[in-house]
């Protein structure tokens, strides 16, 4: 038994050996994985590889130039300009009437596919999404550019796109070799429902526009919210369609892009046409617009008049600037629009006209229905009101020599104003002209059995019989910028014909067809 153990100890030993000879190599080989796995997970140098600034701009902004001479332009240097330093970059020329004599660049265009030539009209076999070129650009940011303009260096647009791209929904823009007194900040104020447009200077690098000869960038996305991205005069309409969406942050840029001298500044009859209806313009001294927008008030200095207000259209020789009115409900209250202020203007002229020639002759009178509720509202008319509603004592009618020659025969007076008996009704208007028919309402009462009425009416409640002693006596209100005459107890009055609270809670003419806003 002792011998069989001595004879097993060698083989124990050498079991032994081997097995501290695998844990040495193992020891080994995990010692070198380690130092290789460390050596394997060092940090990378980080390599930027960046596209060529070149190429990287031209592939995000689409350059366009928009607004020039037909006959006399720079419009060909001016787009090499940029394709010197851009060479790939996508230029647009944009026109309303094919520029003759034809522009260099479209004769040698063979060579540039990357220069698109568009005709803004529409043409017979031409479809939409060729002649508008939101179809088209394909790029991000979209630059404006004046005709004249010199892009000598990358670096400016880069800054401008580096600004953008810090504020994305902003607009940008970049001075035309623009004297300081020629190029500044403007606020816009539009009111599409009042029919207004007010320019103002403002000592800001944020603005809703700019005077002066400048670049403008932009996302494309801000184009395809506008109405009419394109529309002339530009960039005038653009201003107003951007303000008029409440987009702000234009930022200026100070770095001015040369300009070549010698060149004619556009100055060409432009339209901008908003519906319903168009009016001749001329605003801030540029060749306007057909627009809505009726008066201009410029705070600016446009046209070397600072704070003057322009109105546009609505003149004694010009039509009013709505038809026909139907149910007391003018047309432009299913446009969610009031009455165009220069029509305000006009009706309250024609108002002060025939309270002076009544008071003159000695007739008396009052302030009626919707023009008294407006006295009281605001002192004024009714910013959706169409006519002014007079009343007055039927037996005065002989006193005034107008209504008397209105009686037999429409008659103009010395101020041109055209009286005449209405058509439709036992009454009389006022017409601001023959040709303007903005008008005040006269209607002859007279006093039954302690009640006030009279031989014809309209459909409305408004024109309902009312006691006699809202007469006796009489009060007075202002209106018009004047003191007008009124029945007493206003209130009482106002609320017999319109009921509890109309003052305070006004309405249209017909709240069944339309609600107030």
């Amino acid at each position: 038994m002792r011998l069989k153990c001595m004879k097993s100890v060698p083989f124990f030993v050498l079991f032994v050996i081997v097995k501290m000879i695998m844990v040495y190599f193992t020891f080994r080989l995990f010692i070198s994985f380690g130092a290789y796995t460390k050596t394997e997970n060092f940090e990378p140098v980080t390599r930027i590889v960046t596209k060529p600034p070149t190429k990287h701009i031209s592939k995000l902004v689409t350059v366009i130039i928009r607004d020039f001479e037909l006959y006399e332009n720079d419009v060909t240097l001016t787009a090499h300009s940029f394709l010197n330093i851009f060479p790939t970059m996508q230029l647009f020329i944009l026109y309303d009437e094919l520029p003759y004599p034809p522009l260099d660049i479209m004769l040698t265009n063979y060579t540039m596919p990357n220069v698109k030539f568009i005709n803004l009209s529409p043409m017979l076999k031409t479809p939409f999404t060729e002649h508008y070129p939101l179809f088209q650009i394909k790029t991000k940011y979209v630059l404006f550019v004046p005709d004249s303009t010199r892009l000598t260096s990358r670096q400016i647009l880069q800054v401008m796109v580096s600004e953008l791209s810090k504020r994305p929904g902003s607009v940008v823009v970049a001075p035309v070799n623009s004297r300081k007194k020629d190029f500044n900040c403007l606020k816009i104020n539009v009111k599409v429902r009042e029919w207004t447009l007010k320019y103002s200077a403002v000592k800001s690098l944020e603005c809703d526009g700019v005077s002066g000869r400048h670049v403008i960038l932009l996302e494309t996305d801000t184009l395809r919210n506008l109405s009419n991205a394109f529309l002339l005069p530009f960039p005038q309409s653009l201003y107003i369609q951007t303000a008029a969406l409440y987009i702000k942050g234009w930022q200026i840029i100070r770095k001015n892009y040369p300009h070549h001298q010698g060149i004619i500044v556009p100055r060409r009859q432009a339209r901008v046409t908003f519906p319903p209806r168009a009016v001749e313009a001329e605003a801030r001294g540029v060749a306007q617009a057909e627009t809505p927008l009726r008066p201009v008030e410029d705070q600016a200095g446009g046209a070397g008049r600072p704070g003057a207000v322009e109105w546009y259209g609505c003149t004694k020789d010009t039509p009013r600037c709505f038809t026909t009115v139907i149910d007391s409900m003018p047309s432009y209250l299913f446009e969610k629009k009031w009455t165009p202020p220069c029509c305000l203007s006009n009706l309250r002229r024609t108002a002060r006209h025939v309270f002076n020639t009544l008071d003159e002759s000695g007739v008396r009178y009052w302030l009626e229905a919707g023009s008294l509720l407006g006295a009281m509202w605001s002192g004024d008319v009714l910013p959706w009101d169409h006519d002014v509603d007079v009343g007055f004592i039927r037996e005065d009618l002989s006193r005034c020599e107008w209504l008397r020659k209105a009686a037999d025969r429409p008659a103009v007076d010395q101020q041109g104003f055209l009286w005449e008996k209405a058509t439709e009704g036992n009454f009389f208007r006022v017409h601001y002209s023959k040709t303007n028919k903005i008008h005040a309402n006269l209607f002859p009462f007279y006093a039954r059995n302690g009640t006030v009425t009279k031989d014809s009416w309209y459909t409305s409640h408004k024109n309902m019989e009312f006691p006699e002693n809202f007469l006796h006596p009489m009060s007075s209100v202002d209106f018009v910028g004047r003191s007008v005459p009124s029945p007493n107890n206003i209130r009482d009055f106002l609320e017999l014909k319109f009921g509890k609270g109309s003052i305070e809670n006004p309405e249209y003419p017909d709240p069944n067809k339309l609600k107030f806003p």
